[in-house]
């Protein structure tokens, strides 16, 4: 067994498909469906259930994949390591929710670069679940996450260091008719459409909403922010989004906030074991006080 099937293995996991897989890797897909197929093989077990939408692990698989994880991080990190002792360089593998990897992440690594020029880094956008699996597995060097439905992680290998609150806000296409209000009441709202792109988000919107009393109607037609935003600016619905969206928000939206303002709670997520990661933490911190004096005088 390769490490490149490994490799393969654990990509098609986090990918959910083989296309997006091949896509993420550089491989043909007929070249990662043999390097998959070639691991079934040496193991004499399925390792994935396909359906005409993609695929997911088999219990065989599903019982692989944190070792298979394992074996291809610390080959990653080890040929890393010796790239850094020989150049002398820093390397950072930092993953995000979508609403903090649109801005904030990115003003926090240049403040980061300010200190440390030659720092290396990646960004990789995911949700809280996803990106604890990535932390838990060494995939990642830590991650911006948040508590919103369904929640921090449970894992006792992980700790979860709170950075702030991030207020929600109500997103809608220019011409609102509640636009130009300081705050308007989510009541006022209940006779919109609401565009999601995630259970999580929708679940986050139905406790909002029934304490406003009354049950949202949704449409699900999205599967990101960036499409979520663009639907809305279509004027096919409204969304609640993350303030923390603000300072990426397209020109043709207009803001409302609530009333009685919703928060979520933003943390750094690291596993236990590694070291303390303070530089970055004080770097996020920052990037959203900067942040906050930029959203404060937002007006469409």
């Amino acid at each position: 067994m390769s490490l490149t099937q490994w490799t393969a293995f654990v990509e098609v996991c986090r990918a959910g498909t083989f296309r997006a897989a091949a896509e993420a890797t550089g491989f043909t897909q007929p070249a990662l469906s043999r390097q998959v197929a070639a691991l079934e093989r040496g193991l004499g077990v399925t390792l994935f259930v396909r359906r005409s939408r993609g695929v997911s692990p088999t219990p065989a698989g599903e019982a692989l994949l944190p070792h298979a994880r394992l074996v291809v991080n610390e080959a990653r990190r080890g040929a890393e390591a010796a790239r850094q002792a020989r150049e002398g360089q820093q390397r950072l593998v930092l993953g995000a929710v979508p609403s903090a990897a649109a801005s904030l992440v990115p003003q926090a690594i240049r403040s980061l670069m300010m200190s440390e020029p030659g720092l290396e880094w990646t960004v990789i956008s995911g949700l809280t679940p996803q990106l604890a699996e990535m932390v838990l597995g060494q995939e990642i060097d830590a991650a911006v996450v948040t508590d919103a439905p369904p929640g921090l992680p449970s894992a006792k290998e992980l700790h979860a260091a709170h950075l702030f609150d991030d207020e929600m806000v109500v997103v809608a296409p220019l011409g609102h008719r509640l636009g130009g209000k300081s705050r308007v009441r989510m009541a006022d709202l209940a006779g919109e459409v609401w565009v999601e792109d995630n259970t999580g988000s929708e679940t986050l919107l139905r406790q909002v909403a029934g304490r406003a009393g009354f049950e949202p109607r949704l449409h699900r037609g999205a599967e990101d922010l960036p499409t979520k935003t663009g639907l809305v600016a279509a004027c096919l619905g409204v969304a609640l989004v993350p303030q923390l969206l603000i300072p990426s928000l397209r020109s043709d939206l207009v803001l409302l906030r609530l009333e009685q303002s919703v928060h979520r709670g933003i943390y750094l997520l690291t596993r236990r074991d590694d070291e303390p990661v303070d530089t970055l933490r004080y770097a996020l911190v920052n990037s959203r006080a900067g942040q906050v004096a930029l959203t404060t005088s937002f007006s469409r």
